[in-house]
């Protein structure tokens, strides 16, 4: 007699496009190169996309890495753009931020490879920012300090301030563990303020943050909508530009594309909508589409 599970449709469907997304990674060649990041120099805002959503910010004379994800393969998907920058040439991280727990965004090889550069390089080792509830799947990695946040609470580390800021999304690491927290941050300097929305579908606290934090330059992701009932949890592009407005920010960097194959868009379309729906409302020049490991700053 087969297991509920194998006779339940809903759940054949789902195992069906998975295989389909696992097949499609399978054989697609991995794109992409390395480059070595340029630092920051009179207090300006460096920003470096290492791919999907991991970013590394130079900002209030600190090093930041976000959702940092290294892995040549999540599982059975594999990275279909190389990261845009090696490890070993990011100069020693201060902090890192988690937005949430799912592996594509918490990914436990990569920070405990963090973690282990600060000690090669006799280096005080980083302390991690992540949502609450997440404390238990990083306080093994070495970190100098766990630090966990709910919604419109702050973090200070000398010159930089941490808030992390609600999203549409949900946290779970596994399937029955959906108690953990999720969203973004918005980090602030004397100078500059960058907004990363980790995970969200489009809700209305994009306006919410961006009258309380006014974030200069915003981080949103543009993947992973297709099917459509993905739009639940991710925004598609449209979305994107919406938010965008809503946070009345003044420039925009789409992540949350082009690296795995997470859903059934293919994977050039989310920029070329983008490029749409950007002209559509007129911010064309305002959307910044960087290439994994070339450095920007702002």
């Amino acid at each position: 007699m087969l297991k509920p599970s194998l006779t339940n449709p809903v759940l054949r469907k789902r195992a069906r496009a998975f295989g389909t997304l696992v097949r499609h990674s399978a054989v697609t060649p991995r794109t992409g190169q390395a480059y070595k990041p340029k630092l920051v120099s009179n207090g300006e805002l460096g920003l470096t996309f290492i791919g999907h959503a991991s970013f590394f910010v130079q900002m209030g004379g600190q090093s930041v890495v976000i959702d940092p994800n290294f892995a040549p393969w999540l599982f059975v998907l594999k990275r279909l753009r190389k990261p845009g920058v090696k490890l070993q040439d990011l100069p020693p991280i201060d902090l890192v931020l988690v937005t949430h727990a799912h592996f594509d965004h918490l990914h436990r090889p990569s920070l405990r490879a963090i973690v282990q550069q600060a000690w090669i390089r006799r280096a005080e080792p980083p302390i991690i920012v992540v949502p609450h509830h997440v404390m238990d799947l990083v306080s093994d990695l070495g970190f100098g300090d766990v630090v966990e946040l709910d919604w419109w609470n702050s973090y200070r580390h000398r010159a930089l301030t941490v808030t992390h800021v609600p999203s549409r999304h949900w946290g779970a690491r596994i399937i029955k563990d959906s108690h953990r927290g999720y969203g973004g941050y918005v980090l602030r300097d004397n100078k500059h303020s960058i907004y990363h929305a980790g995970d969200t579908a489009y809700f209305p606290g994009f306006r919410e943050i961006g009258q309380r934090l006014a974030p200069e330059l915003a981080l949103l992701p543009i993947g992973a909508y297709n099917p459509p009932s993905f739009r639940n949890v991710h925004t598609n592009p449209a979305d994107a530009t919406r938010a965008f407005l809503d946070l009345k920010a003044r420039w925009m960097v789409p992540m949350h594309y082009g690296t795995f194959k997470l859903s059934h868009e293919p994977m050039d379309e989310p920029l070329q909508l983008l490029e749409q729906e950007a002209k559509a409302a007129g911010i064309e020049d305002r959307v910044f589409v960087m290439e994994e490991g070339v450095t920007r700053f702002f």
